[in-house]
């Protein structure tokens, strides 16, 4: 910058913002100087050609053509434009009617500069800032400040506003929590995503397509081109970009409008319900998507397309539980990616999203989420997880996770998902920013690269796990049902408890009998042994019962639960075909691994029994000789148990250790308390 430097332009214009103390409170700042100095930045940098542009204007008008946007673009040498006879510095040469001009100003401006003003919400500002006396001091202020691009330059100026707004974010956690995620993390991101592609990216000519379905405030993008370029100059990255919070998309958009670039692609919405690039083919694709919002409220349309395009649509895979929706977008990204030649070994995309630990395991096997990690396992989708540091974020100090997902695995990669324990790689701030206590430095993301290069099968940061290890068999281990058989007065108090034995479980037909129905079946059970009494007997002597066979189904299973005592010493319970009958209390679930040769598409076995009865007889019949497998409600999962993994044993200290500490504590205790009573 000629003028002053960039520290001295964020200086200048960070003292107006001091302008507004009183009128607004620090954290709505940036409601006011981020559209301004947008408004300031466009202006300048359509100067130079402003009179050809008026006069172009007033010409394609007279000839009656109504669609003069792209003539006007042309011939601005810019990608937006204003019609405007003022520029911004006569705004104020009119101080009584500085907002009508204002106004004026804004709506002359091409549709894509003037939708960020609208995003940001200004037009409101307007009347605020002039009933405070503060609009003309404010514009005045402004004026002064020199932001042309022949004095400062695209990339000069994308640092500036990336300055102010990181300055605006942390003013409010809120924003910085949901808006702004801090640029050391998506360096990161951008080096994993990128990490055996630089040298392609650094051929001369290098065109390259990224999609942030959660884009923010565009750091993503502006992080990511900012890695590229400093690769390869000449290259060029074409960023696809949507948002769903308005300021957010103001900030984002301005972002590439102040720094000369297309802004055409960037779009407002909902990404998962109102899909901007719905035949985008990525190179890459980078988000950090809410964590744990509920999508409960647009699950319509989602459901929808899951039922009837299945995997030709986004979400064939599955659809998570509607309490967390971040595996939605993952879902969304990966649907972007470039398709992957396998014949010719080109094309094909990779992705890298941030989420918290809810997507490593949640959801029970065949549920939402098993389904869609087992998707990407069994495709060999899933590269890379890294494990983040906690307090990381501005609004969360939970952990997080890198995870890359790419349809082009490296050779050396197949069959294989490497995981990265970076959870000590950081360093302490000297200011925390609302959660934000950690952060990364260089170092670290040097150390976390350098990680993922190495591909160590059994490091302690990384480990290299074949994909089977994630899967497992949810199998449903059953004992018997052992019990004796009771009649009495006990078991006719046991009967009456029962929700099911009411009048409401006769027949229609017999309603009206239905009372007597139920106390003479009662008076059946009352006579019956309290001792000795026998399965057959029992249901022999039920079933002569008058009016037993006008009860429902619910009636009669009551009356085999009054009359049935558990007891772990009796004899096992089995129906008709003398088969055992299951004690649901005694229930329980193994997770049995996938064998070591399991294939996805291997045929040949049965994967949901193949190795489980040997499971039974190694864990289970030792400990439990009666117990059976209940083949017809198991399950195939996928979990990834990343803390399990990295879990190293740490024994206890030696009692003596601590027993010598406790002494010491008692003895400054003792001391403090002597000098007290002194």
């Amino acid at each position: 910058m000629a003028a002053y430097t960039h520290g001295e332009a964020v200086g200048l214009i960070w003292a107006i913002a001091d302008l507004l103390r009183g009128t607004y409170k620090a954290h709505d700042y940036g409601d006011v100087i981020l559209p301004l100095v947008v408004l300031r930045r466009l202006d300048q940098a359509l100067l130079d050609t402003k009179q050809a542009v008026l006069e172009r204007d007033t010409k394609l008008a007279e000839q009656g053509i109504e669609n003069r946007e792209p003539v006007l673009r042309s011939v601005s040498g810019r990608s937006f434009y204003n019609t405007h006879q003022l520029t911004f510095d006569r705004l104020i040469d009119d101080e009584d009617n500085v907002p009508a001009n204002l106004r004026a100003y804004i709506e002359a401006f091409s549709p894509n500069a003037r939708d960020v003003i609208e995003k940001f919400g200004f037009d409101t500002q307007i009347d605020k800032l002039h009933g405070a006396n503060l609009l003309y001091p404010i514009l005045a202020r402004f004026v002064d400040i020199d932001l042309h691009p022949n004095r400062v330059s695209n990339l000069d100026m994308g640092y500036l506003f990336e300055e102010l707004i990181r300055r605006f974010a942390e003013q409010s956690n809120e924003t910085a929590g949901e808006h702004f995620t801090p640029r050391e993390v998506i360096a990161l991101c951008v080096e994993l995503l990128a990490a055996a592609d630089w040298d392609r990216l650094a051929q001369p000519g290098a065109i390259v397509t990224m999609l942030d379905s959660c884009a923010g405030t565009g750091g993503m993008a502006s992080v990511f081109e900012e890695h590229l370029r400093s690769r390869n100059s000449q290259a060029r990255l074409i960023p696809h970009l949507q948002e769903i919070n308005d300021e957010s998309y103001a900030i984002c958009k301005a972002d590439l409008l102040i720094k000369g670039q297309d802004a055409d692609n960037v779009a407002f919405g909902n990404s998962l319900t109102e899909d901007a690039f719905p035949t985008l083919a990525a190179d890459y694709a980078i988000t950090n998507p809410p964590f744990g919002v509920d999508w409960k409220g647009y699950a319509a349309p989602l459901e929808r397309e899951h039922a009837e395009l299945g995997h030709d649509g986004r979400f064939g895979p599955g659809l998570p539980a509607k309490g967390d929706g971040q595996l939605l977008f993952l879902l969304h990204l990966l649907s972007k990616l470039k398709p992957y030649d396998h014949a010719t070994g080109t094309g094909g995309g990779r992705l890298a999203i941030i989420m918290n630990g809810s997507p490593l395991f949640s959801g029970a096997p065949g549920g939402g989420e098993s389904e869609i990690r087992r998707y990407l396992i069994e495709n060999d989708l899933l590269e890379a997880i890294v494990a983040l540091p906690d307090q990381l974020f501005y609004n969360t100090g939970i952990s997080t996770y890198i995870w890359i997902i790419t349809n082009r695995k490296a050779p050396e990669r197949t069959g294989n998902v490497q995981l990265i324990d970076a959870r000590q790689q950081f360093r302490k701030m000297r200011k925390s920013l609302g959660a934000k206590r950690n952060e990364l430095a260089d170092e670290h993301i040097e150390r976390i690269v350098a990680l993922y290069h190495g591909l160590d099968a059994d490091g302690e940061q990384a480990k290299l796990i074949p994909n089977h290890r994630f899967g497992f068999r949810r199998v449903t281990i059953e004992r018997p049902l052992r019990a004796r058989y009771e009649g009495g007065a006990a078991a006719v108090e046991r009967l009456r408890t029962s929700p099911d034995w009411n009048a409401a479980q006769v027949r229609k037909s017999d309603a009206d009998r239905a009372e007597d129905i139920l106390a003479g079946i009662e008076q059946t059970v009352a006579d019956l042994p309290a001792n000795g009494l026998t399965a057959a007997d029992a249901i022999t002597r039920v079933k002569k019962a008058d009016g037993f066979t006008a009860l429902l189904k619910k009636a009669k299973d009551a009356i085999a639960a009054a009359l049935t005592v558990p007891d772990p010493d009796a004899e096992p319970v089995v129906d008709a075909k003398g088969r055992p009958q299951p004690d649901p209390d005694l229930r329980g679930q193994e997770a049995v691994p996938l064998p070591d040769t399991y294939q996805p598409d291997d045929d040949t076995i049965d994967v949901l029994t193949d190795g489980v009865d040997d499971h039974l007889k190694a864990e289970v019949l030792p400990h439990a000789p009666d117990a059976w497998v209940d083949h017809t409600k198991t399950k195939l999962g996928y979990e990834i148990p990343f803390t399990r993994i990295f879990y190293r044993y740490q024994p206890p200290r030696p009692l003596a250790e601590i027993d010598a500490d406790i002494k010491q504590v008692e003895a400054e205790i003792f001391q403090l308390l002597a000098e007290v009573t002194e």
